[in-house]
């Protein structure tokens, strides 16, 4: 078996048979290993009738879960991770595979197309060129989307998608710690610079980054992700002044949504960050800027909190943005 594509479902019969069809190969052995994490849609059903597909069925554990259930059972050489809304660029996994192999190596990166609710393309982004991979991926320049990369299975076999019952609760940020684990595990990487994966962007319920308590539980397990990260680029004194800076660009934004709900801890991390790069550039324009600087971080985000209650007030409800948390 060349490649095991692995595909975790919930309720998404909507968009599961267009992806499943992306990953077909009149060339090479495909294995299709779709995990459904107790979908009420009649996805279990329509599973049971189609052919060449090793369907798996599981509890509502989430997708952590359904991934690693599926890593075991898999026997391809190489893996692909795919969500089930989104789908594969003709003959990527040809391309990829036969990049792979040439090259021997453990990753086989690739860009990423971005579609809207009804299948137009929004965006192109083909793979940024940088040489240094841990960087990239802490967030220097786009890292792409792990779905548009060929792993090789015996290179992350010991790198699991981490669950809300490991020692760190990552459940909801999983793929971003594989990445930047993998990048640890310094892989010997190919790259096909055309992209792999059309990532669709839509108004149905994700598996991840949902809105209200749930959203303050990724910010917490995307803090997490990074302060377990750069500890282990300290422990191996590889922690080095770029890295330092390209996590800094993700850990400002992320202090801003955290400060949505908890200013104190959101504070916390913006000391962080400036203790990682006194010289750290504030990633904004304008008056925000101007009082970021002259107000600092608190007194900040406290005028934003007063923003956003104001908007709340006069705005109507149908017209609440999908990244609004409720007040």
């Amino acid at each position: 078996m060349e490649i095991s594509i692995l595909i975790p479902t919930h309720n998404r019969l909507w968009s599961l048979p267009k992806a499943i069809d992306s990953c077909q190969s009149n060339k090479y052995k495909i294995e299709i290993i779709v995990v459904d994490d107790g979908s009420t849609d009649g996805t279990w059903e329509w599973l049971q009738k189609q052919p060449n597909i090793v369907a798996i069925r599981q509890s509502n554990w989430g997708k952590p879960w359904a991934v690693n259930r599926a890593f075991q059972v898999a026997k391809g050489k190489y893996i692909r991770f795919l969500d089930s809304d989104d789908w594969l660029c003709p003959n990527a996994n040809e391309r990829q595979f036969e990049i792979a192999e040439a090259k021997q190596a453990d990753l086989v990166v690739g860009g990423y197309e971005v579609y809207d609710e009804d299948e137009n393309m929004t965006r192109k982004q083909e793979w940024i060129e940088c040489d240094d991979f841990i960087a990239q991926q802490l967030g220097e320049v786009d890292s792409s989307h792990y779905s548009a990369f060929l792993f090789r299975r015996d290179f992350i076999k010991e790198i699991p998608h981490r669950t809300s019952f490991a020692s760190a609760d990552f459940a909801s940020r999983d793929d971003r710690c594989l990445m930047l684990e993998v990048a640890l595990a310094k892989p010997n990487i190919a790259i096909h610079f055309e992209p792999t994966l059309c990532h669709r962007h839509h108004t149905h319920k994700r598996l991840q980054f949902a809105q209200s308590l749930r959203s303050t539980g990724t910010n917490l397990q995307h803090l997490l992700i990074y302060k377990n990260i750069l500890s282990e680029l300290v422990n191996k004194g590889e922690l080095t002044l770029r890295r330092k800076k390209a996590a800094c660009k993700i850990l400002w934004s992320l202090a801003h949504w955290i400060a949505y709900t908890h200013l104190d801890e959101a504070c916390e991390v913006a000391e962080w960050i400036y203790s990682l790069d006194p010289d750290f550039r504030l990633p904004v324009n304008g008056s925000l800027k101007f009082l970021y600087k002259k107000l600092g971080f608190r007194n900040t985000e406290k005028i934003l909190y007063l923003r956003r209650i104001a908007l709340s007030i006069f705005r109507p409800k149908n017209q609440h943005k999908a990244y609004d948390l409720p007040i």
